[in-house]
């Protein structure tokens, strides 16, 4: 009893001296990696695009290219600017696309300086298209604008017996091409067109319509005027004048001896009795090429649609610019062939 009382006092005394002892010293730890911090990230720049457009240009053509051009950057959430002129030095990388008017700031050196642009050349006719930059030219059109204004001459002249005429550039093609579509144009409106009278140059030779006045091709620019005065002795009572003759003081004589006219080229001061001219709309066709350069497609050629512009309602009243406009949309859709007797 004593060995066993004596066994348990020693377990008694070992756990006590156990208790007593140091405290145990803890493995350390290492404390855990600072989580490294999220590098800022960039905020990329809004996309811009920016109309170079001259500061002397028509304020009425500049607004409507303007408006054109910010509601399109609008709508493609594109930051907007108007610059009347453009050197390398404006380049940036946020500009996307630029629309670019006459005169010419050098489009073709800016494109290749700027690859991440799309530039648009509207009516340059000295630039050709590149890898980014398209190009929308003034269309090319003599028999077009023939038959409409034979057509447009026809109408208005009802009641001067159908008496119309063009002037043009002797021996030139595109004005022959003009003119065969002209006389077709013209018979489109009134068939035969039948006069009640019969009308005769000062040689006495019989006057037949539409009639045709040429200038020689050498001839001097300051003698064009004689030839207008020319339409008025064959009893031309409205003329076409073709764009290459249409010069200010020829169209001022046509005017000035009563012949109403009518033609592509924009009359600038604007003659007496001008009926109309056949312009390009650039404004639209800026819009049709706008999606191809949002989507980087370049490189392009676009030809602008036509439109009747400077129009005086006094001679083309709106009924009859209703039928002019039905036929120009009918040549433009291919269903009527100008030169197709």
């Amino acid at each position: 009893m004593r060995i066993v009382l004596f066994a348990l006092s020693l377990i008694l005394l070992a756990v006590w001296l156990s208790g007593c002892g140091p405290t145990p010293t803890p493995i350390p730890t290492h404390p855990p990696a600072p989580t490294a911090a999220p590098l800022p990230t960039a905020t990329p720049e809004i996309p811009l695009a920016v109309l170079i457009v001259p500061a002397d240009m028509d304020p009425a053509e500049s607004n409507l290219y303007q408006s054109t051009v910010y509601e399109l950057a609008q709508a493609a959430g594109y930051r907007f600017q108007v610059r009347n002129v453009f050197h390398a030095a404006d380049l940036e990388p946020a500009l996307k696309i630029a629309v670019v008017l006459p005169p010419d700031p050098g489009v073709a050196a800016l494109a290749a300086a700027a690859p991440q642009t799309q530039f648009l050349a509207v009516n340059l006719p000295d630039v050709s298209p590149a890898p980014n930059l398209s190009v929308i030219g003034r269309p090319n059109r003599p028999e077009l604008a023939g038959f409409l204004f034979g057509y447009i001459a026809a109408m208005v002249t009802s009641d001067y017996d159908y008496r119309i005429g063009m002037i043009a550039l002797q021996g030139d093609p595109e004005a022959q091409v003009a003119f065969t579509a002209f006389r077709n144009g013209m018979i489109y409106y009134c068939g035969t067109c039948p006069k009640a009278y019969y009308y005769f140059d000062i040689y006495g030779n019989a006057l037949e319509y539409p009639q045709l006045v040429e200038i020689p091709a050498d001839e001097k620019i300051e003698l064009y005027p004689a030839y207008g005065r020319l339409l008025k002795r064959k009893k031309v009572a409205m003329a076409y004048v073709h764009p290459k003759v249409a010069t200010p003081d020829l169209l001022t004589t046509l005017g000035v001896e009563g012949i109403i006219s009518i033609g592509e080229v924009p009359p600038d001061p604007r003659p007496l009795y001008w009926t109309a001219s056949l312009r390009p709309d650039f404004a639209a066709a800026i819009r049709l090429a706008w999606s191809d350069l949002l989507a980087g497609r370049s490189g392009q050629v676009i030809s602008p649609p036509l439109a009747l512009a400077d129009i005086d309602p006094t001679l083309l009243t709106p009924g009859k610019q209703a039928l002019a406009e039905q036929v120009l949309a009918d040549l433009l859709a291919g269903r009527i062939a100008p030169l197709s007797p």
